[in-house]
């Protein structure tokens, strides 16, 4: 095992968006097709792949019916978001997906166990996130792939334009990163690929548009849920960043942004492939 900070130094921090239902019906339509388009081709049947943040499981169940369940290790921080995982695999008849309680940052895993790793919408949380890439490295056999995909929040645009749907944004930065998040990890992922010691890293781009009736009415409710519900919401209380009415008015613009024929919301993210040394 590498050798690293104490551990009471590496634990990750609060996650931001915790697992209500809001977000929790926003996560699960997230499947390896819109979500790991980038890792796809290079994805073969019996890869050992390591899916860290696997989350509701949803992106990791498409994994593992390309590589092979028995192959996959799936990843959480918490036995809360763990048991997500596992009910979402037993549900669509992969039970044989491994998944283990752990932190990114310090994987107690051993070298050179894995073909892939991959992670997405990981990092943005993690307090050191070249910590979780130099250990993805570790694990990653010479010459396997590391694939991480993020969000870059401050990229994200939307019209109509609305200074309540501006105020979101602004408290949204200011509580992941309180709770020691980079809300703009997407565009970063390539300079930390090579801090960590990647040199083969081709990096990418892609968005997610929510423009039609449908995908406007799940993004408006997802954050109109998260705003208003804990974890969220109690923390922008508890720092003195949204009392009640404020979020209740956040809240609003997303109901009444959904609502709007014309509205068009997209998602920026940054993505690398990166080949272990």
């Amino acid at each position: 095992m590498s050798d690293g900070p104490p551990e009471s130094a590496r634990q990750p921090g609060p996650y931001t968006h915790g697992y209500g239902a809001a977000v929790l019906g926003s996560h699960r339509a997230r499947t390896a097709a819109n979500s790991a388009a980038h890792l796809l081709p290079h994805l073969r049947p019996g890869q050992r792949l390591l899916d860290v943040g696997s989350g509701a499981g949803t992106i990791t169940a498409g994994l593992a019916r390309i590589v092979g369940p028995g192959n996959v290790t799936a990843l959480e921080v918490a036995e809360e978001s763990a048991a997500l995982t596992r009910a979402e695999l037993a549900a669509q008849g992969l039970d044989e997906v491994t998944v283990v309680v752990g932190d990114a940052q310090a994987l107690d895993l051993p070298d050179d166990a894995f073909d892939v790793v991959h992670a997405h919408q990981v990092f943005q949380h993690l307090p050191r996130p070249l910590d979780a890439l130099r250990e993805a490295r570790r694990v990653t056999r010479p010459g396997g792939l590391v694939a991480v995909r993020d969000s870059d929040y401050e990229g994200f645009r939307w019209f109509p334009e609305d200074a309540r749907l501006d105020r979101w944004l602004t408290l949204y930065l200011a509580a992941a990163r309180a709770n020691g998040g980079t809300p703009d990890a997407g565009r970063r992922l390539l300079a930390w690929a090579h801090e960590a010691g990647f040199t083969d890293v081709t990096p990418g781009a892609s968005t997610w548009l929510h423009a039609t009736e449908e995908s406007r009415a799940a993004w408006g409710a997802t954050w109109s849920g998260r705003i208003t519900s804990d974890p969220l919401a109690g923390q922008l209380e508890h720092e003195g960043l949204a009392d009640a009415a404020v979020r209740e008015d956040v809240a609003r613009a997303f109901r009444d942004w959904a609502a709007h024929p014309d509205a068009w919301f997209v998602l920026l993210h940054g993505e690398i492939l990166a080949v272990s040394p």
